[in-house]
């Protein structure tokens, strides 16, 4: 499973390029199923569930090939083959295949899909959506079932701004028959960035990024070039990693207008902030200042998926912080690791935590039970005293390109084995 090793206690300084992101790629390369002819997904990140999603895609019928930072994938001859279990169950974006099959084949069965355990992420929003657009749906013990004789728009307004349920409504909205209307549609870049390649290769769609997206069905889409936008998640797990360890880095190619929450509570907690249109500069504190107050939320709140790299620079932080998650409901995985390395914080109920900043972490031996809480502990890792072991770093994985790497380049002491 891996483990990686950190000698904590050293600033970052340097500079470092944003890799392409995670959450934008995956829905995208489910997209080039509606799709006739080649697709080029341009500075994709070669990241395990990118890879997942490459598996995927191969079994249904793609082809597809790496050329460098880019992928290429062609729908060739798609059918309904058994996907590998193991894909489908390693991560949650697996489920916009139901949308992008519906689309292409008009039905679809896959396992229940998988990925962090981080809450319990129902997709009964999912199937009422799809249900007002035709499509009937049947399951038998960890299967799910869906089939459409003809995909019909409608007018679906959703409980509250799913990502993932907007971003399947979108999927199957695109080749179907007549309008569909979103109402309470989610407002994240990556849903942009999925409106954007459809739109790309034909598809007519407007309002992405409001709470109101609108989808008029067309006959055929076409293959198109695009460039995956940079991962504003990775971006930020950066900036976290330098208020923890201290010292001033450059971001290159940062989605720089995507950040303005983190931006905002890394100022508050005294970090010096330069922004260009693709550059962030920063300058940490000598100690972050505590904020008494932070809560996620939906774009453009501030993000669950920093929400725990948050914590571990407010255990090193100067006064009293309380962290609430709005989100997920099990997002605080990470608190009896950040505990065993010294940390002050009290799970005060499920979804809210309170924290007394201290003025060193001390090196321990953790566990990364999901991507962002594993990413965490590694930035829990750069502000102790001593050496910390992170195992089970296939969490880490699934959503970094290479989180070594990178941070020594910025300086850090830190190897994977």
């Amino acid at each position: 499973m891996g483990t990686i090793h950190i000698h904590g206690g050293i600033p970052l300084q340097g500079a470092i390029k944003i890799q392409g992101s995670k959450n934008a790629a995956l829905p995208i390369m489910a997209a080039t199923l509606l799709v006739s002819g080649k697709c080029l997904l341009k500075g994709c990140p070669r990241i395990a569930d990118v890879f997942y999603m490459q598996k995927l895609l191969e079994s249904l019928g793609c082809v597809t090939r790496w050329e460098g930072d880019a992928i290429a994938i062609e729908p060739v001859n798609i059918c309904m083959g058994e996907m590998p279990a193991d894909a489908v169950k390693g991560m949650r974006s697996s489920l916009t295949l139901l949308g992008a099959l519906l689309g292409r084949c008009g039905k679809a069965a896959l396992e229940y899909p998988g990925g962090c355990v981080i809450g319990k992420r129902p997709i009964d929003m999912h199937i009422k959506a799809l249900k007002q657009m035709n499509v009937c749906f049947g399951e038998n013990d960890s299967m799910l079932y869906a089939w459409s004789k003809k995909l019909q728009g409608g007018r679906i307004t959703l409980e509250c701004a799913s990502v993932g349920a907007t971003e399947n409504i979108i999927l199957a909205g695109v080749l179907a028959k007549g309008k569909t209307e979103i109402q309470g549609a989610a407002k994240e870049p990556e849903v942009v960035a999925l409106c954007d390649f459809l739109k790309a290769c034909g598809a007519q769609i407007e309002g992405a990024g409001t709470e109101q997206i609108c989808i008029e069905g067309v006959e055929k889409l076409y293959g198109a070039e695009y460039e995956i936008p940079k991962d504003r998640i990775a971006a930020g797990t950066y900036v976290l990693a330098c208020m923890a360890a201290g010292g001033e880095i450059l971001l290159k190619n940062a989605p720089v207008k995507e950040m303005d929450a983190l931006l905002d509570i890394t100022e508050q907690m005294g970090a010096f902030i330069q922004k260009s249109r693709q550059e962030i500069y920063m300058q940490a504190p000598k100690r972050p200042k505590a904020v008494s107050k932070v809560q996620t939320a939906v774009y453009p709140g501030f993000p669950t998926d920093l929400q725990s790299p948050l914590l571990s620079v407010l255990a090193v932080a100067d006064g009293s912080s309380e962290v609430k998650e709005n989100i997920f409901e099990n997002r605080f995985r990470i608190v009896p690791d950040l505990v065993n390395m010294g940390a002050k914080v009290q799970q005060v109920d499920a979804r809210t935590v309170h924290i007394e900043g201290q003025e060193r972490l001390k090196g321990a031996v953790v566990t990364a039970r999901e991507l962002r809480g594993g990413a965490a502990l590694v930035i829990a890792g750069l502000s102790a005293q001593g050496e910390t072991g992170i195992k089970d770093t296939i969490y880490i994985d699934r959503g970094y390109v290479n989180i070594c790497r990178d941070l020594r380049e910025l300086g850090a002491r830190i190897y994977s084995v």
